[in-house]
């Protein structure tokens, strides 16, 4: 995930988990974005398996979603804001 955040290009980290209904209806939405720009970096992280990279992005609810250019964060996204997401991750791709 370090390697990750040091990109010049687009990541996006989508923190979720498995009991989380909010997240199982974003988990399509995240699915298809990473389809339509292969040249971001897509990660899923699952709170519960991963609490310290949780607990270092300060996360308190899910779904969020932090996007990343040069290891810092430009952008983020919290809750199931399906139109929110698209948006960003276009705006934030395209620069």
């Amino acid at each position: 995930m370090a390697a990750a955040a040091g990109q010049s290009q687009l990541v996006v980290l989508y923190f979720t988990a498995a009991w989380c209904g909010p997240c199982r209806f974003m988990g399509p939405v995240y699915e298809s974005l990473a389809g339509k720009y292969p040249g971001a970096v897509f990660m899923k992280i699952d709170i519960d398996e991963l609490g310290e990279v949780a607990e270092k992005w300060g996360i308190s609810s899910v779904p969020a979603f932090f996007l990343l250019k040069d290891g810092k964060e430009v952008d983020r996204v919290v809750g199931a804001d399906k139109a929110g997401l698209e948006r960003k991750v276009a705006l934030h791709s395209s620069k």
